[in-house]
């Protein structure tokens, strides 16, 4: 079962991010083999960290708040929330497979909240671009909760626009990076 945890960081929490960079990478070594996506938000500077993606197949929702939870960063107070559900790998790849690769271009991640009637669940036009994408889904897979991807686009304005305005309580768009030891 794939899941999608985005660790959003507390106001305040860069340099205890900064000492527990170590401890998070080791944390993440550990999952090296079900990670399909991972790195960090930024904010507008294009630097300083707002958050954490990190996208893995994992046995289950336990096995996934598991990892959500235990994460160094959220134990020691860095992150002011956790999104976290079940997602499904619509492209099949990782973001290694990405034919982009990881430094060309500006990428975003994309989420888009939602209910009632699934919307975007096929792949839109331009998959070259798409790094990740997927529905979010509730722990048992029966419910659509929205949309999540992460695609490399000219602006933000471009990458919200993979998914349907009107289908979706808000979409936000985050700069992103690719994450992980260089």
């Amino acid at each position: 079962m794939e899941f999608l945890c985005y660790h959003r960081d507390r106001p305040g929490s860069l340099l205890l991010r900064e000492e527990l960079l170590e401890e998070h990478w080791s944390y993440m070594d550990g999952y090296e083999k079900e990670m399909i996506a991972r790195g960090p938000t930024l904010a507008d500077d294009g630097e300083t960290p707002t958050g954490s993606v990190h996208i893995l197949d994992l046995p289950g929702p336990a096995a996934a708040r598991a990892f959500a939870f235990d994460e160094p960063n959220y134990q020691a107070g860095a992150y002011r929330d956790v999104l976290l559900r079940r997602w499904r790998n619509t492209l099949g790849r990782t973001m290694w497979d990405f034919p982009g690769g990881p430094e060309e271009g500006s990428r975003y991640l994309v989420l888009g909240l939602g209910e009632g009637e699934a919307a975007d669940l096929a792949v839109p036009p331009g998959r070259d671009e798409l790094i990740a994408y997927g529905p979010l889904l509730s722990d048992d897979g029966a419910v659509w909760l929205g949309t999540a991807a992460l695609v490399r686009a000219p602006d933000p304005d471009t990458a919200g626009a993979l998914l349907t305005p009107d289908r979706y309580a808000g979409i936000e768009v985050h700069n992103w990076q690719f994450g992980g030891r260089s």
